[in-house]
């Protein structure tokens, strides 16, 4: 046996046991004739003690160990004379015996600690040495964790988990695709899943009235922090159901979740919010509700009343109430003002009004609008004395309340109202079952084809489609949408009529979704889903702020694995088995 105990097991209790360790050398220290080693391993941390009084050879080898050096021990369990609190084995070390060196390590290129000196690069080109650090290991313990009490809460639903091919067809309409050359069928491509969305659907025809999957996705996107090129959803699909239904088992799965995992208790009915109502209140589908700073609309107050025209020709006037903020400096403001003209959020400029705590009141606009003007926006914004109103006004509704929304979450973060360990979770509902794509110059389905619309606004399909609301519901927790989904389409003819609308030939229709529109002709329940993604929600279970700490080997902001140096090139017997030529690239 390599050991009898792991380096977090042993207690007090053990005193005098003889027991043997592996693990990793965490740090070593020399003090006169005694050597302390730490060994670790997945479960902890262990003193070792060499004795050179004792065994001076043995003392020797151990003053010869280098950091991660993986080693064997064997020796007895004694009580500890300088405890340390901070360890689970604090009050206890080992007196060693034997010591066996199982292999040596080269000088790590940053330090295997919870606080370690290696930037992300780094770390993840080691990510074997960065999943040594009980941090990054912790995380995805806690992953290990949820995918097994979400199993067993889907299992006791009645749930049967089924996988769903990973080869499967291309279906542009959404994100892109990976493509996965055939050499079998030259010239033609597989597609990895977006999503198993029709496969699920099919499983519903076929009498599976609740399926999930711990799946794994892909998307061939741009990415962020909460975006990954592959990514895992907890998928699952039910049949005979309405949204209701759906919403309150998930919510249920996440209530049991949020208990066993933090210990926290949601609310025994969470709220739920129109995608409209979010958008007016908070300029974002995934509002963050942990903190005010609430919108308010000032068309009335400010546009046609003053000789300024940002307003006069503005669509849009809209604030948010920063409390405590009218002490900012003129750098301060300028900052935010410049924070809102980045491109990536694309506002023309700020307008700022001090409330201050002497009551004085400065203004960026004070030359255009009276002291008492100004006095009623204070109470329009139910300001108070020391409080600073930031106001952002556009030609586009929604676009400028976006921008709103991009200043109400910087100054939150400057602020520290975002905890956490603290959670506040929603769901939208009613979105808009189609978007408008400058890109595209049509209609886009805002979440996919297969959605269905609300019924009291499929009259609207033929003459108004942007009204149309779907049946479509996100779980949204902290500002994060964590999971969505929504009542499917059932019916052929109404499918084969939103395909239309996304501009869809028939022929095109079929081509791509044949499979499914000739399915529905055979007896096709009604049928709803939902999708979580794991990634996301462990990455808020751990207060993280990127979900690549919570995945074994994840890619780089370039969609790049740099440990593994993927993608890369394949030799020309590669692409001669799979028909390809390339195109001259620039290497």
């Amino acid at each position: 046996m390599y050991r009898t105990n792991t380096c977090g097991e042993l207690r007090l209790s053990d005193a005098g046991k003889e027991v043997t360790l592996a693990g990793w050398v965490q740090r070593i220290r020399k003090m006169g004739g005694m050597t302390f080693v730490d060994i670790r391993d997945r479960y902890g941390m262990t003193q070792l003690v060499f004795n050179e009084a004792l065994d001076d050879q043995l003392c020797d080898c151990a003053n010869k160990l280098g950091r991660e050096y993986c080693i064997q021990v064997h020796g007895k369990v004694s009580e500890r004379q300088s405890k340390n609190d901070n360890l689970s084995t604090g009050d206890i070390e080992i007196l060693v015996e034997t010591l066996n060196i199982l292999s040596e390590s080269l000088t790590p290129p940053f330090k295997i600690e919870d606080e370690t000196d290696g930037g992300d690069d780094l770390r993840m080109k080691y990510r074997y040495l960065d999943l040594r650090r009980s941090t990054v290991r912790k995380n995805l313990e806690l992953r290990h964790r949820m995918t097994i009490l979400i199993r067993n809460f889907l299992d006791s639903q009645n749930f049967i988990e089924v996988e769903t091919p990973i080869l499967i067809g291309s279906t542009p309409e959404g994100a892109r695709d990976f493509v996965v050359p055939s050499r079998m069928n030259p010239g033609q491509f597989y597609a990895l899943p977006q999503s198993p969305q029709t496969l699920k659907q099919l499983l519903m025809i076929s009498g599976f009235d609740r399926y999930f999957q711990i799946a794994k996705c892909f998307r061939d996107e741009d990415l962020r922090a909460d975006r990954q090129p592959e990514f895992t959803q907890i998928d699952c699909e039910m049949s005979f159901v309405d949204q209701d239904d759906v919403i309150n088992l998930f919510e249920e799965m996440c209530r049991h979740l949020f208990k066993k995992v933090r210990g926290v208790e949601l609310p025994a009915k969470l709220q739920q919010m129109t995608w409209q109502e979010a958008m007016r209140r908070f300029g974002s589908d995934k509002p963050d509700l942990r903190f005010g700073m609430e919108f308010v609309e000032l068309m009335g107050t400010l546009k046609g009343i003053a000789d300024f025209s940002v307003f006069n020709e503005a669509n849009y006037i809209g604030g948010i109430c920063v409390p405590g903020c009218a002490n900012y400096s003129r750098k301060q403001l300028n900052e935010l003002s410049d924070f809102v003209k980045r491109p990536q959020i694309g506002a023309k400029g700020l307008v700022y009004i001090k409330y201050e705590a002497d009551g004085t009141v400065k203004s960026s606009i004070d030359k255009f609008y009276s002291q008492d003007q100004l006095m009623q926006i204070k109470q329009q914004m139910d300001a108070k004395d020391g409080d600073l109103v930031l106001i952002l006004s556009g030609d586009n509704i929604n676009k400028t309340r976006i921008q709103l929304c991009s200043l109400r979450l910087e100054m939150a973060e400057r602020l520290g109202l975002r905890d956490k360990n603290k959670f506040e979770c929603l769901w939208i509902i009613d979105f808009p079952l189609f978007e408008w794509s400058d890109e595209e110059q049509r209609l886009m389905a805002t979440h996919h084809p297969f959605t269905m619309p609300n019924p009291d606004d499929i009259p609207l399909l033929e003459r108004s489609p942007e009204k149309v609301r779907a049946k479509a519901y996100d779980f949204v927790c902290n500002g994060i949408e964590v999971g969505g989904g929504s009542l499917r389409i059932h019916d052929g003819l109404l499918q084969e009529r939103m395909f239309e609308i996304l501009g869809f030939t028939p022929e095109r229709a079929m081509a791509q979704f044949g499979f499914l529109i000739n399915a529905f002709k055979y007896g096709a329940p009604p049928h709803a889903g939902l999708a979580f993604g794991l990634d996301r929600f462990v990455s808020i279970m751990a207060g993280l702020d990127s979900i690549r700490d919570c995945i074994a080997f994840p890619k780089n902001n370039s969609g790049r694995d740099v440990m593994l140096d993927a993608p890369s090139f394949i030799d020309q017997k590669q692409l001669d088995e799979l028909h390809l030529n390339l195109m001259q690239i620039n290497k």
